[in-house]
């Protein structure tokens, strides 16, 4: 059999801030998905509609299932995670909901060479999350000589 990606851990400083920020941007994270102790929310087990595994994990909890994790050090990321939106004006509103909630804009809203309208915004733990529209043919151009 061929490896297949099936589930996403993200391991968060405060699961709750975390939650708050996606439910911001509009997954459905019912309270019956959070387990919760005497000492705070520690894991979300969340199903999305296409059957990607997303979980996120408090600190402590990575620390139990994975004895060589570490929190990052020295910043940056080196995943961007994308939602896809129904329309290019819903990656302009989104993004402006989410800044206006105080999360840092990485990559304002622009006209992506692939055709779709796209944005970057960190979220609490500085993961960069997309935000693209489905692509246009018509607004398609050749990609950056890089």
């Amino acid at each position: 059999m061929q490896p297949d990606l099936n589930q996403i851990d993200l391991v968060a400083r405060d699961v709750e801030a975390t939650v708050a920020f996606y439910r911001a941007v509009g997954v459905d994270i019912p309270e019956s998905a959070i387990w919760r102790t005497a000492s705070g929310a520690h894991h979300v087990d969340l199903t999305t509609p296409g059957g990607l595994i997303v979980h996120v994990d408090s600190e402590a909890l990575a620390r139990v299932y994975d004895a060589g994790w570490r929190p990052p050090s020295g910043g940056g990321t080196r995943i961007v995670m994308s939602f896809h939106v129904a329309t290019r004006e819903e990656v302009d509103r989104l993004h402006a909901k989410l800044t206006g909630l105080g999360h840092r804009s990485m990559q304002a809203p622009y006209d992506a060479f692939w055709g779709s309208r796209y944005a970057i915004v960190e979220d609490p733990d500085g993961n960069h999350v997309g935000l693209m529209s489905p692509r246009d043919p018509s607004r398609n151009r050749p990609p950056p000589d890089l």
